[in-house]
Formats: C-alpha cells, structure tokens, sequence
C-alpha cells in the first residue's frame, strides 16, 4: 500500500482511509480469519454500552433492494467485558482501534468516557447518537441539536485530552448541518457520517412486519447517494472538520466519491456481510483510483467536488502530453 491514502483526522494519523464500520466488524476476531487486521486505517468497535444487552429478538436482519435492514437493539458485553477481553485482543494485534460509544442517557455517555479516559489503546471515540434516548420518550439525541449537545459535550469533558471525538449522525432529520455545528460547537473534533437511516419492509407471506421491532436501520448501497449528500452539505459548512464518510460503500471508486464529497477517510459497514475482505480490496481500488487521476495525495482529492471546474489541486501531476509516433 503506498502513502497516498494516508489521512489524518483531528490530529490521528492513519496509514490508510479506509477502516470498518461500527457493528459490522464483530469483535475484530471474525474478520481476522479473513486479512490482516493491521491493514486497517482503523478498527471502529461495535457500540459499547454500560451494561450488557441481549438485543432485539428475532428476527432482527432482513434484506433490501440494494440494502440491509437491521433493528440489533445494540446487543454487545458491556464496557466491562470490553475492557477485560475485547480491546485488549485489538491492542495485542497491534490494531488502531476507534471506541464506539452509546447510552440511554447523557449520564451514561459521560460515565463510558470517563472509563475509557486511562485506558490504552484508544485512538478515538466514536459517539452513537443515533441509538434510543431514553430520556426523550424514545426519540434519539441525533435528532435534536440541543441533545446531539449534550451528549458530545458530557463525552469531550470526560474523554482523555487529546482523543479525537466524533460524533457519528442519523441523515434523517431535517438539516443534518444544525445538527452537525452544533455538535462541533459541543467540542467534537469531527463527525462521522451517515448512521442508518430509518426504514421497513413487511413480510408479504405473513402480512406482518419483516423486523419484530418493527422499523430498522436501512444500510447498503441503497443509502449511498443520501450519505454523500450529507458529506457533501456538512464539509461545504465545516470545511476544516474532518468527516469519516460512510454508507454503501463497497468499491474504490465509492469510497472516492466520498472523498471527493468532503470525507477525510471512509468506513466500509455492510459490504463486510458478503465479502469479508472488502477493506483491503477497497483500500487497494481507492490507491488506484486516485493514481489514475494523477492524484499524489488523498489530502488532495478531500471536497475536490466543491471546487470550480476546471480547477486542478496543486499537488496533482500533470497529465503527461503524448509522444509523437515515429
């Protein structure tokens, strides 16, 4: 792999832009039997809650047109258990690994910051706003900019100093950008976006719900072109805020589409299910992509859609003129 996929987001130095989405990467172990971890941009964990969660019961996953539905009801360990077994084995494989974090309760997000502010091995800590708000009659802080708030804010408090915070948000909510400002203003050093977004499917054979919670996070291709819309809004905002882009992508040329949008580095989720090497084919593709563009540095690429046609970054080779045949 060569440098030009290097990144850097709020200070973290990644050797590559390309890493693996919350929940979709097990505990790191499933997809071990597959590359070598330390392939990685980054390891991003399964959401980590206080206590352990069974989850939703079954079934809990259905498939879309060009998508993925789940309602998991974030079943996992617990921070305990995490912090015994599981972030040790990542830190043990040399693997740079970003905490994901969720609660019922802005209390409670501050406790697992407060947790993991001595601990090693934690290169940031990704907040799951996007998950049930207790406190709210059900509703989820990523839907209120005051709540979205409240919650980076009780994170970046408690959070060691100098550990990157982003805050991860739904797109289903009027203007994905208030909500994004005002997480920023709360003290996130970037964002990553998209979360699911909210959907469902009925079983025609049972005449009922395909999910038993009813509606679920929809994932996959079919969300790619509303993610790189929210990319796109959120970077023309906070130009200097980094952006983890995530949502349907499964090539080189998608992660790509995401730079060029405004992300700093991609996160490969749903495509995991089907081909669990899909991190280091994209990684591969996303290099080539951007040699055939003459591009030296992904830097480079980063908003590139923004700028005025025509306009060539600094950094980018010439086109070399064709020799003339003899």
């Amino acid at each position: 792999m060569s440098d030009r996929v290097r990144t850097t987001l709020g200070g973290l130095e990644l050797s590559n832009a390309v890493m693996t989405a919350s929940g979709c990467g097990g505990t790191g172990r499933e997809l071990a039997q597959f590359f070598d971890l330390t392939r990685l941009g980054a390891f991003v964990t399964t959401s980590v809650m206080p206590q352990a969660r069974a989850g939703r019961p079954t079934p809990r996953v259905t498939e879309t047109p060009s998508g993925l539905l789940t309602a998991m009801g974030l079943p996992g360990p617990g921070i305990e258990t995490f912090l015994e077994h599981d972030l040790p084995w990542l830190i043990e494989q040399d693997v740079r690994t970003i905490v994901s974090v969720a609660g019922n309760s802005v209390q409670e997000y501050g406790d697992l910051a407060r947790r993991l502010r001595n601990v090693p091995g934690v290169a940031a800590i990704e907040v799951n706003i996007a998950c049930p708000n207790a406190e709210d009659r059900g509703r989820m802080f990523a839907w209120h900019p005051s709540a979205a708030a409240s919650v980076v804010r009780a994170v970046r408090d408690h959070a060691r100093p100098g550990v990157p915070v982003f805050a991860k948000l739904a797109p289903d909510v009027t203007d994905i950008v208030t909500i994004a400002l005002a997480c920023v203003d709360a003290g996130a050093d970037g964002l990553t976006l998209i979360n699911t977004m909210e959907a469902m499917a009925i079983d025609t054979d049972t005449l009922r719900p395909a999910l038993t919670g009813v509606s679920g996070g929809l994932s996959g291709p079919a969300v790619r072109p509303l993610a790189v819309r929210c990319v796109y809004q959120v970077h023309a905002a906070l130009p200097r805020t980094p952006i983890i882009g995530v949502g349907g992508i499964a090539t080189g040329l998608d992660a790509l589409e995401f730079v060029l949008a405004g992300a700093s580095a991609v996160a490969v989720g749903t495509a995991l299910f089907h081909d669990p090497g899909a991190v280091p084919r994209v990684q591969r593709e996303l290099d080539e992509a951007l040699a055939a563009r003459r591009i030296d540095r992904l830097a480079d690429a980063v908003g590139l859609a923004h700028k005025p046609a025509g306009y060539v970054p600094p950094q980018v080779r010439p086109q070399e003129p064709e020799k003339e045949r003899t």
